[in-house]
């Protein structure tokens, strides 16, 4: 499977994925650095990803959105 998600790649070179990837092991990823200026970025909400990934990762939540998700 290839996919595409879009990251920020920060002035000391690392690279922030501005989404989760779920992948069953370690991958080869392509990095194509676009020729235009970056936009404002909410700093915020990259710093929080990984505390709020942990609160809306849980089972309770997907039963409470589940009338939100088609096929379910």
């Amino acid at each position: 499977m290839i996919k595409t998600v879009e990251a920020v790649i920060d002035d000391k070179g690392n690279v922030h994925l501005l989404e989760s990837v779920e992948i069953e092991s370690a991958r080869r990823a392509l990095v194509l650095i676009l020729d235009e200026p970056m936009g404002p970025l909410n700093e915020t909400a990259l710093l929080s990803e990984r505390s709020l990934a942990e609160d809306w990762n849980r089972a309770e939540e997907d039963v409470a959105w589940s009338h939100l998700q088609p096929g379910k």
